[in-house]
């Protein structure tokens, strides 16, 4: 009896050990919503006989901070933008990439590819993907015709109407309001103390008119999609949302210009499936991925490539018809060498009442 119930145990322990090892392998993601969408995902899954989970941030910071905080480990492949990709780099919580397994690296936007912001010691730490500005959404049942400037946010007619995202964005914006990027739109991330000041006296003056700070791009859908709210800054990924559900979107860039970012594609230093993220990056920058992203987010591609899977009006609504003059209006995210006096500001202002 007791050789029997020895054997079985033995067959379990096998049988257990057996199927481990050919369960397939799971690669983690942190990024922005829209990013591991199944349209595109579920493909990768396929091809490569592996599960992609996804976590999704809400702002750079949360990313930072969960990567210091000791959940790096937790994640293999992550997506910072244009303001934190430079200090995840020289924090050492990216993995350099080889660009040899990465074929359609070479293909994307030379202006997006030749950034220093992921280079470090001769080596590439990111791939970019996507691009887009912040731009002002607006509820076209209340505006027929687009509002021109982010001023229209401090109008008390809209009190208690309106939505902020709760990020560092919103101090940008603010300080676009007040001529801060004039004559150079870099002072937006280097503001002075008394810049600063100004800039929290401007947002507190505006919260009467805020019915919620945002964190994930759904919530902001919802706010508009349940009449909670007729103007926000928000993400293309919002009018995209909005509009498949038929609601009455609009999207702008006022005349005082705004604010984007660009995202890239990073291996965690900490990933132990450093060959299949590989895999997973030059899988997502190819130009056939590239669109099918564009089409669930309605952000704009790093690779101009994508470009011939799309129609000539579909090319026109993600920029690819004229990106360089596009560009001109975004004042892309840069690093932030204050931050944390920003992230001091802003809690102030959300603390005001």
């Amino acid at each position: 009896m007791k050789r029997t119930t020895l054997l079985l145990a033995v067959l379990f322990i096998s049988f257990s050990l057996a199927a481990c090892r050919n369960s397939p392998p799971t690669l983690s993601l942190l990024v922005w919503e829209g990013y591991a969408d199944p349209s595109f995902v579920h493909g990768f899954e396929i091809s490569h006989h592996c599960k992609v989970v996804a976590s999704y941030m809400g702002s750079s910071d949360e990313l930072v901070a969960k990567l210091r905080g000791g959940s790096a480990a937790n994640y293999d492949v992550i997506s910072p933008s244009s303001d934190v990709a430079a200090s995840i780099v020289k924090a050492g919580l990216a993995a350099p990439l080889d660009l040899s397994r990465i074929p359609s690296y070479v293909q994307l936007s030379a202006g997006l590819r030749d950034s220093s912001l992921v280079k470090a010691n001769d080596q590439v730490f990111g791939v970019p993907f996507m691009w887009g500005p912040n731009s002002l959404l607006y509820d076209t049942s209340v505006f027929p015709q687009p509002p021109d400037s982010w001023n229209i946010l401090w109008d008390p007619k809209y009190r208690g109407k309106i939505s902020l995202w709760d990020e560092l964005s919103s101090i940008y914006m603010a300080a676009q309001v007040l001529g801060y990027d004039q004559p150079d739109p870099g002072q937006l991330y280097n503001l002075s103390d008394a810049q600063l000041d100004a800039v929290k006296k401007k947002l507190i003056e505006l919260k009467p008119n805020v019915r919620k700070f945002w964190s994930t791009g759904g919530e902001l859908t919802n706010l508009f999609q349940n009449h909670e709210i007729v103007l926000a800054m928000g993400w293309p990924l919002n009018t995209a949302q909005l509009r498949k559900l038929n609601f009455p979107i609009g999207e702008t860039i006022p005349k005082e210009n705004t604010t984007g970012w660009i995202d890239h594609l990073m291996i965690t230093s900490a990933s132990k499936n450093r060959d299949l993220a590989t895999e997973f990056l030059a899988y997502m920058v190819e130009a056939k991925t590239q669109k099918l992203v564009s089409d669930v987010t309605h952000y704009t591609p790093a690779n101009p490539g994508t470009a011939g899977y799309l129609s000539s009006d579909e090319q026109k609504s993600l920029h690819l018809d004229d990106a360089a003059a596009d560009m001109t209006h975004i004042y892309f995210w840069q690093d932030v060498p204050r931050r944390a006096k920003y992230n001091e500001i802003w809690n102030e202002v959300k603390a005001a009442q």
